[in-house]
């Protein structure tokens, strides 16, 4: 990293230190759920278009949201109890006074809260999330443990992204339940710190990277939002809500969702693959069938 980004994150640890956000003060918890209060926007519902959604009733639409918003907030804690076991394992032998130490440990110490903050949203939202599957444990497992800093460090960024573009959404439109406006405003606060110290320890990688180098880096975020967007719509909600053949109407709608999802929570995530050239012959194909993505 530069003299200015030591500047930088120097910055940032003291404000971590100073102004932390704490979500047993920060949240509304005691704001009991009105039957107005949106959970999720209707354009992240994953059956938002899809003939089968207009059949819904009320209730089913709303447990409908109600169990993919706590799906998404599972997801994130999962992912973020990921990234914690992997930092511990990328500072564990650097010196105590190590920049890239002091900052992660402040990280390490947010994405706990955070895991505790979403754990805490799924008991106020009362219902179990889904969890995921052996494969989905097995390739989290694999990366955490064993991939090199920079590809480790690029998944992470990519999620990261990814819920912070999921979490305006939830900020900020209007009649959302305010609790969880309030949980993603926080963690859109504290990851934006984050973003920024990884942005910066990535460049060291990202702007050497040739042709080859910039198509695996491209290749890892697609696959990664890939991995993670089949975290989030499960059949098991469908046959919670009551939809007949499940499993139909998931495959029916998920291309719709996917392409929805891609325009509305993408965008940064394009943004970071363009700036290591990462969207070229060999990639752009795959990212516009995988994730129905326009580039």
């Amino acid at each position: 990293m530069t003299a200015q980004d030591n500047l930088q994150i120097e910055r940032l640890i003291r404000l971590s230190k100073q102004k932390p956000l704490m979500p047993e003060t920060y949240i509304p918890w005691d704001l009991v759920e009105q039957e107005e209060h949106l959970l999720l926007p209707e354009k992240l519902v994953s059956l938002s278009g899809h003939p089968v959604y207009q059949t819904l009733s009320k209730a089913q639409k709303r447990e409908l949201a109600r169990r993919e918003v706590t799906q998404a907030m599972y997801a994130y804690a999962w992912s973020e109890g990921l990234f914690c076991f992997f930092m511990s394992r990328y500072i564990l032998h650097r010196l105590p006074d190590d920049l890239e130490r002091r900052f992660l440990l402040r990280e390490l110490i947010e994405e706990s809260r955070h895991q505790e903050m979403f754990a805490a949203t799924l008991e106020k939202l009362g219902r179990k999330p889904v969890p995921v599957n052996r494969f989905h444990r097995v390739v989290a497992s694999l990366t955490v443990k064993f991939a090199s800093a920079d590809l480790a460090f690029l998944y992470c960024l990519a999620v990261e992204m990814m819920a912070d573009r999921y979490g305006d959404q939830l900020q900020h439109t209007p009649g959302t339940y305010p609790v969880l406006q309030k949980v993603a405003q926080l963690h859109n606060i504290e990851e934006a710190r984050h973003t920024i110290f990884t942005k910066a320890l990535l460049k060291q990688y990202t702007e050497k990277a040739g042709f080859w180098r910039s198509t695996m880096y491209s290749l890892v975020v697609l696959f990664n939002m890939r991995f993670f967007q089949s975290t989030y719509v499960r059949t098991e909600i469908y046959e919670a809500v009551g939809i007949d053949q499940p499993k139909r109407v998931r495959r029916e709608a998920f291309a719709d969702y996917q392409a929805r999802f891609s325009n509305e929570c993408l965008g940064t995530v394009r943004e970071l693959v363009d700036s290591f050239r990462g969207f070229n012959l060999l990639t752009r194909p795959l990212w516009r069938w995988i994730m129905k993505i326009e580039l």
